[in-house]
Order: C-alpha cells, then structure tokens, then sequence
C-alpha cells in the first residue's frame, strides 16, 4: 500500500505472511534502467508481519513505479504498484490540483464469525471504482474494518480482522497505487459505540500504527491516532474521536481538552486554502442521535465557537459513521461558511434517513446507498474551489456540489 508522500521521501506499506527481508525497488516513470533501493527490514510477528519501507531517493512532483522484493525475490502482481511526490510549487506557482476519495465503514464478510442472516458487506466492486477514478490519495474516515465479538479481546483477534479486510482482492490494486490515510471510529477501535473505557485500545492503537502509514500520530501530546498532513496547499487535520470520548452526554467530552486545544492551535496556525477536519461522526449535522456530535453539545459548541471567533476560513470537515451520505453547511454571525462533508457507506450496509432533523442539511444532499466521495481541489492559489461528486459502486454519478 502506497502510504505518505512528501516531497523528499514515500512510504510503503508491506504485510507478509510470515517473517521474512523485505525491500523497495523504485524508478522514475520512464527511467526504469536507473533503480533505487529502500533499507531491508524484517517482517515479526508482533507487527502482524507488517513493516514501512521508506523511498528516500526521490525528487519533488514526480512519478514512480516500484517492486516489492521478498527475501531478494521480486513480487510479481497483476497490476500497477506506483506512487508520486509531492510537488515544490511554493513561490514558483500556482499549486497542482488534485482529486482524493473520503469514504467509511468498509465490511469484509467472513461467514464464520458474522451475524447470522443476510451478508452485512458487499459490493467489493467499489474499490475497482475508485480505482478507475484515479484519485492522487484517499482518506479513509473510520469503521476501515469491523472488529466482531471474535476480537474484542485479543490481539490474534484484532490483527485477524484487519489482515482479513486487506485480503479483499479487489481492493488491493487501489491500495497499490494510490496514497492513503485514515482515521478510526468505533468498529476499528473496538466494540460498536465504545469509548475511552474499552479495555483493548492499546492494541487497536499498535494495529492501527502497523496498518496505516499516516505521518505521524499523538501530535499535540495526546495519546490516540491525532495527526496532520498536507496535501499540496491543503492541510488535514486527522481526529481520534474515540480515545478520550467520555459516556455520552451533553456535558461529556468527546475529543478532550488536549485533543481540542492541539486542533484550535493548529487551525489558527494554518495558511491551508483549505483545512479539511477528518473524523468519525458528523460534527454539523444538529440531529442529536446516534453518535453526532450534537449529543456533546457542550463540546461541540466550544469547537464551533472558537472556529467562529478566530475567524478560521475554508473549514471543512470530513466525516463517516452514519451508513448515509449527506452535505451539511452552516454559517456564522460574521458570514464564515464551513462544511461537512459525509461519506458512508463503502461496502456496509446502508440507510437513509430523510426525516432526521439536521437543519444544516444542504436539501437533496442524502442518499442511502453504498457510495464515496471523490473531490477535487482546483485553480489558482487565490481562488481555490472545492467539488465533491458522489458515485455508487459501480461509479455512477448520485449527487454533485460545489463548494461556495
């Protein structure tokens, strides 16, 4: 899996099956009698035989294909394994666009350990979709796999169930080929609905370091999955709204004091076009049900307070978790416009839920079928727009907007 890019190192994620020397061969696209090699590592068993090789020997703006070699062996796939840097466009011109895919709740069925009745996964096809779209990177918001009752309580368990998820073959020549990033919500952090009291997050929190490729996690001296990256000229913001998530309720917390005063900082911080929050539940939508964000109200309102007072622009956030797609839009006193982007489901199940009250719902916006978000990001530093299009799994168009 193509993971992190920069502009002066990528990162690849390997899983082998069993311990054994793994490294990269990588060349510049159209350049391939001139080959770079990544350090070798070791796969172990208590990283689930996965490990980060690191291409180190690249230049900005550029595209490259590479190999996989297995103890000195190269791995022969039946598709693409390429990834691209970052381009240097600071004070030399306008950013590049670029296109990235936010979806949620992807279910592997293994009929072993599921519910009885009717399959809860399907239409794998949806990776091939994506695929097809060719997006720079995707954004993965939460729910990546489904822990069952099976997992809960061990770390053969959870390692399993990821394993399981990443087996999927249609989903492998996306993962190949396209960067990817995510963030966690319930179901890859432990039981559904859980929050910081469940017993296991030690071990979710080492598999999901050992599955993800993500920069960097804890920033702001927390303890969770929190992060940040860019991409171009914008900034994501990658939120754990499970670690310090107190029981639900009005006055409970949902991110935590350390959590929220990192994400404030580093939004007034940030020359972002545009800063695109990446987390579990929806954060606009004022349908206080499920797991919103509504329910914490407290919480909720000192976020979007503070975002109102320091006057943050091109707030967006991208959110997951409800097994509907729908775009929220709010307005402050002062006229900032932010968003909320939600993409769900990929391959779980899905409903819709029209008559829910978000009076922040843009009208039209939901749907109920399993879908993803492609956006792109486009024009001149100054005038940057933002679209979304949702498609189906089989890459049919369901609803288009742009961001004003």
């Amino acid at each position: 899996m193509a993971g992190h890019s920069d502009m002066p190192e990528v990162t690849i994620w390997v899983q082998t099956k069993c311990a054994q020397e793994v490294q990269l061969r990588y060349w510049l696209e159209g350049h391939a009698a001139t080959s770079w090699f990544s350090a070798s590592v070791r796969t172990s068993a208590d990283h689930g035989f996965c490990t980060l090789l690191v291409a180190d020997q690249v230049t900005p703006g550029n595209s490259y294909f590479y190999d996989v070699l297995i103890d000195g062996e190269k791995v022969t796939l039946p598709y693409a394994t390429t990834f691209v840097t970052q381009s240097l466009w600071q004070w030399r011109s306008n950013p590049p666009d670029f296109t990235f895919v936010a979806g949620s709740c992807t279910y592997v069925n293994e009929s072993a350990y599921d519910k009885p009745g009717n399959p809860y996964g399907g239409d794998y096809k949806i990776f091939t979709s994506i695929h097809a779209d060719d997006p720079d990177m995707m954004v993965w918001l939460g729910d990546n796999i489904y822990l069952r009752e099976v997992d809960w309580n061990s770390r053969t368990g959870i390692y399993h169930r990821y394993t399981h998820t990443r087996s999927v073959s249609e989903l492998q020549p996306l993962l190949a080929s396209v960067h990817h990033y995510a963030v966690w919500d319930d179901h890859d952090y432990g039981p559904n609905d859980s929050d910081r009291s469940y017993w296991g997050k030690d071990i979710t929190l080492d598999a999901f370091k050992d599955f993800w490729a993500n920069p960097n996690y804890g920033v702001g001296g927390t303890e969770g999955i929190t992060g940040t990256f860019f991409w171009q000229d914008c900034q994501f913001f990658m939120m754990d709204d499970r670690w310090y998530r107190e029981p639900r309720g009005v006055s409970a917390e949902y991110y935590g004091k350390e959590q929220l005063h990192w994400l404030v900082d580093a939004l007034r911080f940030s020359k972002a076009s545009y800063k695109f929050i990446c987390t579990g539940g929806q954060v606009l939508s004022d349908a206080a049900v499920f797991e919103n964000y509504a329910i914490f109200a407290n919480e909720r309102q000192a976020l979007l307070d503070s975002i109102d007072k320091y006057n943050i622009k091109g707030v967006v956030f991208l959110t997951g978790d409800r097994h509907h797609s729908e775009i929220s839009r709010m307005q402050t006193a002062d006229g900032d416009v932010f968003y909320d982007i939600t993409s769900s489901a990929l391959t779980s199940t899905t409903t819709a839920h029209p008559d829910e009250p978000n009076h922040n719902r843009i009208p039209g916006s939901m749907f109920g079928v399993r879908n993803y978000a492609l956006i792109s990001v486009s024009g001149p530093l100054d005038a940057r727009m933002c679209s979304v299009v949702y498609k189906d799994a089989n890459g049919g168009i369901l609803y288009e907007y742009s961001l004003k």
